[in-house]
């Protein structure tokens, strides 16, 4: 079942012109963006994953053999973690909301989901993760409960809010005063803390949670299985972000989009003006710039993917430009093509999201145009399993490369090489909080 792409009439004239086109053109002032780039595949040489590794990025010891600090016999309080997003950013502070209740040397109350009405979802922990398996698998790391005791569960938490603390946040300093006074606090974890600061049992913690403790419930996984069964095999998961909100989010400019794109992208600016002129190009060298599917479909003929592979597209709702994708590669797979009971239909932001993660972190391959939450919790769950092809698309060389007026073989060359590196460092593989380099 195919679901985004018509296959048979254009695929001929597609794979001829491939042949005979090289790269268009293009503008170091405004690069990429006159025109569409033609498609061409270096067509004798064996694909990214063939790149021998050097590095890999494996669960520490420290973590997985367990050798724990023992819970203290009294503890500090209650910690309730709120999270809010989309569901892997909600993951991610449940898993910085671990540790810091370890640090802190307190029990945690189940986290409560907060959902924007943009996220068009009121799942909350336990319609998502299995909760029994989660409190038994932190069992010696941290202290859960699903109930307050009755002397303070009718009282609402008192909040701490961290979320605008970056760096050198300290939560003994800040947070355990307000947790000792109070004895019950709900906390929003800091931005970007710097975990490598945390005691060693903390961290554990932290990572026990995010690796080990969290699994889909049954009937979310159930599903999950079903999907993954449907999909053509081999298959590549492809999570290509280009929605309205994350292209408005960009401030980044894209001239040449449909005019429903473009009415789309602006209706979703509200103040995130676009930047313009010397900025705008630094922004984009920077990597700042979502790819769009044409340049996605480029790059990945460039690593000489080839174009008949099955794909499966883990994305939301509202991809713009898809068929600069799908007019390439062809057979493209999506959840509403392959599930269409009315249990599939009432699901909305969570539980779609946990649909894509778990098809992903079973894929045969993962790529990602983007380096958000879900990227980095999938390729570290890969990671975990030794599932090592997986690989992130650099935005920030694609743009540098056009900048610099290279086209043609030598821009294929250059993205080749720079992604060649990548993969052979296992960049972006895993992130150092949990995972130790292996060299090879």
């Amino acid at each position: 079942m195919v679901v985004i792409s018509v296959k048979p009439i254009f695929t001929i004239g597609v794979l001829t012109l491939s042949l005979i086109l090289s790269v268009l053109l293009l503008s170091p002032t405004s690069p990429l963006y006159k025109a569409p780039l033609f498609l061409t595949s270096p067509m004798n040489k064996l694909d990214i994953w063939s790149v021998g590794r050097m590095v890999e990025w494996r669960p520490c010891k420290w973590w997985l053999q367990g050798h724990l600090t023992a819970l203290p016999s009294k503890n500090n309080g209650f910690i309730r973690v709120d999270c809010y997003g989309g569901l892997n950013q909600m993951r991610r502070d449940l898993c910085d909301g671990v540790g810091i209740a370890r640090l802190l040397n307190a029990t945690l109350v189940l986290p409560k989901f907060e959902v924007a009405a943009y996220w068009n979802e009121s799942s909350g922990f336990a319609d998502v993760f299995d909760v029994d398996y989660f409190i038994q698998q932190m069992n010696g790391f941290i202290k859960v409960v699903k109930e307050l005791p009755s002397d303070i569960s009718s009282k609402e938490p008192f909040h701490v809010d961290c979320s605008k603390r970056k760096g050198q946040f300290d939560y003994i300093e800040s947070v355990l005063p307000s947790l000792l006074e109070h004895h019950y606090i709900s906390i929003t974890p800091a931005m970007s803390q710097r975990r490598d600061r945390y005691p060693q049992y903390a961290k554990a913690s932290l990572c026990q949670a995010c690796y080990s403790a969290l699994r889909l419930t049954k009937s979310l996984e159930k599903k999950a299985s079903e999907l993954l069964e449907a999909i053509p095999k081999p298959f590549l998961s492809l999570h290509l972000r280009f929605e309205p909100d994350m292209v408005a989010y960009s401030q980044c400019e894209y001239p040449d989009l449909s005019s429903a794109s473009m009415e789309a992208i602006e209706a979703a600016r509200g103040d995130r003006k676009p930047w313009t002129g010397e900025v705008a190009q630094i922004w984009r060298k920077r990597g700042k710039c979502p790819l769009t599917p044409n340049e996605t479909a480029f790059i990945l003929q460039v690593l000489s993917i080839p174009t008949n592979t099955n794909i499966y597209l883990a994305a939301g709702d509202g991809l713009m430009e898809i068929e600069g994708l799908t007019s390439v590669y062809t057979n493209v797979f999506t959840k509403s093509s392959l599930l269409s009971g009315e249990d599939f239909k009432s699901m909305h932001g969570n539980t779609k999201a946990a649909l894509d993660y778990y098809v992903s972190i079973n894929s045969d391959s993962y790529i990602a145009t983007y380096f958000g939450n879900m990227d980095k919790m999938v390729a570290a769950m890969r990671a975990f399993n030794g599932l090592y092809k997986t690989l992130f698309l650099s935005r920030r060389a694609f743009a540098e490369f056009t900048f610099q007026g290279l086209r043609g073989k030598e821009l294929m060359n250059a993205l080749r090489k720079a992604h060649r590196d990548d993969f052979a460092m296992g960049r972006g593989s895993a992130l150092p909080d949990c995972f130790c380099e292996f060299k090879l």
